[in-house]
């Protein structure tokens, strides 16, 4: 009888950004030094807004006095947040019950801890390419895979098929690495698709604040979705707090299969498996969703759009197909080659660092993620690198 989990020796050795992270370290040691830029771990640079540092250094003085300390908070969430984040949805006339908001400390976290609430075995149907935690949590589950193909014919936005059937759906838009985001029409079908066949949608909104125009920023949007999906979200990339560790789940009261409410499963399991999150990050998180904290999080994230902006004019001066951008802090480029051979050249001749489309899927083989989340300078510096980049290219190939 086996002792480990063998659904681990099913996995790609190294997590796909640690690989990432490793390649650069051995260029460092080898190259004597050269300067390297990163545009590729979706990391963000700018610093917390004003109002997160004002209200953890109040959340801190309170926990340094005896009449104001705090210890154990509730595992879903204290109140002030799940409320100002219930009042967050409203603005979107979305109906929340408290109840149904669960704190957490990242939607990358929640993402793989929902499948404890699932039966071994599953089948999920995941888009190919996206974010690599999805299929990782999913072997290491020991469920069955199968893919939703994202590709430019579809604007890497794929639609449900009536002859595929799956447990569970995962939805990530904006998309991670794409940048492609979905339309209330697409995201009509795919709540239609979920009821019709007894699906469960985990939709991953963790970049819903890039999102401009009309376009859904929740799933919930959608009439019906409460009865087919859950969602997550996470203050990482929206108010910088990649470091600080903050985001949320929504378990509608009305998500019920086999006669048992998911949002009751969701609970006991985080009250056996977790203890919360830090109540003076709970307070950031709080200031930076209410009124005044969403306008400065909007600077940040104009600012992170403008990167965007110069990497995607850079790439198009070069003739570079490419994606995202506009509504999302990626953008995907078309490389024409294998996308770690990409990132080889890329590194070695221009010393910028970006994510091989192929870590995302087998459909992202050939193409190339960038972020917008580096500093202006950096980004600059990166573009005009990638500029020299694709213009030795072309001499080489006019010669």
């Amino acid at each position: 009888m086996s002792v480990i989990n063998n659904n681990f020796l099913l996995l790609e050795r190294n997590y796909l950004f640690a690989e990432v992270a490793r390649r650069v370290k051995e260029y460092g040691i080898r190259s004597s030094g050269n300067s390297v830029i990163s545009l590729g771990i979706g990391d963000v640079t700018r610093p917390l807004p004003r109002c997160a540092v004002n209200a953890i250094e109040a959340a801190a003085a309170e926990m340094g006095r005896a009449e104001t300390f705090r210890g154990y908070g509730p595992e879903q969430g204290y109140l002030f947040l799940r409320e100002s984040i219930a009042r967050y949805y409203s603005d979107r006339d979305v109906s929340l019950d408290i109840d149904e908001i669960f704190i957490s400390d990242g939607a990358k976290s929640d993402l793989g801890n929902i499948l404890d609430i699932f039966a071994k075995g599953i089948t999920s149907l995941i888009p190919d390419p996206v974010y690599p935690v999805y299929l990782d949590t999913n072997i290491m589950a020991g469920n069955k895979v199968i893919y939703a193909e994202a590709c430019e014919d579809n604007g890497f936005l794929p639609m449900p098929d009536y002859s595929v059937r799956a447990d569970v759906i995962y939805l990530c838009s904006p998309n991670n690495p794409t940048g492609a985001v979905y339309n209330s029409a697409q995201l009509r079908a795919w709540v239609d698709y979920a009821l019709s066949v007894g699906a469960i949608i985990l939709f991953d909104a963790a970049y819903e604040r890039f999102i401009s125009g009309d376009l859904p920023h929740s799933i919930y949007e959608i009439e019906g979705a409460k009865e087919c999906a859950i969602e997550f979200c996470s203050f990482s990339k929206t108010a910088g707090f990649t470091g600080t560790r903050c985001g949320w789940t929504v378990v509608p009261d009305a998500l019920e299969k086999e006669g048992v409410k998911l949002n009751g499963l969701w609970l006991r399991r985080q009250c056996t498996k977790f203890n919360g999150v830090p109540y003076i990050v709970q307070r950031a998180a709080q200031a930076v969703i209410d009124g005044e904290g969403r306008k400065e999080i909007d600077v940040n994230i104009d600012y992170y759009r403008g990167n965007a902006e110069i990497i995607s004019a850079t790439l198009a001066d070069a003739g570079v197909p490419h994606w995202g951008g506009k509504d999302s802090p990626y953008i995907w480029l078309k490389c024409g080659c294998d996308s770690w051979d990409y990132f080889e050249r890329l590194l070695e001749s221009a010393q910028v660092v970006g994510t091989p489309g192929s870590g995302f899927g087998k459909g992202g083989q050939g193409y190339f993620r960038l972020t917008a989340f580096s500093s202006r300078d950096n980004t600059s510096e990166a573009c005009r690198r990638i500029k020299e980049f694709y213009a030795s290219i072309n001499s080489a190939y006019k010669r």
